[in-house]
């Protein structure tokens, strides 16, 4: 391999990184377990939080919140991590049980 391609392959990988991590942003995750209660209706009222069409008490609208069901819970994601706290919060009063806060980049 002769030099200048080495030096473009390391500019290439530089340019790179500096551009992903000006756009990366931090996405947080929360997972909630049904465990006794069976709510079916659930990740359409959190869908329709999301859109803004309910409100949730002290819960912000979180509007990238990402939202996965399987068959013993939901997995919750967002950049904002204050309203997912405020969220995690909300189900915990419920009686849900919810891991804790992870974060992703």
């Amino acid at each position: 391999m002769s030099a200048t391609h080495e030096n473009r392959v390391l500019m290439t990988r530089r340019v790179a990184a500096r551009w992903i991590n000006r756009l990366a942003t931090p996405q947080y995750r929360v997972r909630v377990l049904f465990g006794a209660r069976e709510i079916k209706n659930l990740p359409n009222l959190l869908d329709s939080f999301r859109n803004g069409k309910v409100a949730m008490q002290s819960v912000p609208r979180i509007p990238d919140l990402g939202i996965k069901t399987d068959f013993d819970g939901i997995e919750l994601w967002s950049s904002d991590q204050g309203g997912l706290v405020a969220l995690q919060q909300w189900f915990e009063k419920r009686g849900f049980e919810t891991t804790g806060m992870t974060g992703v980049w």
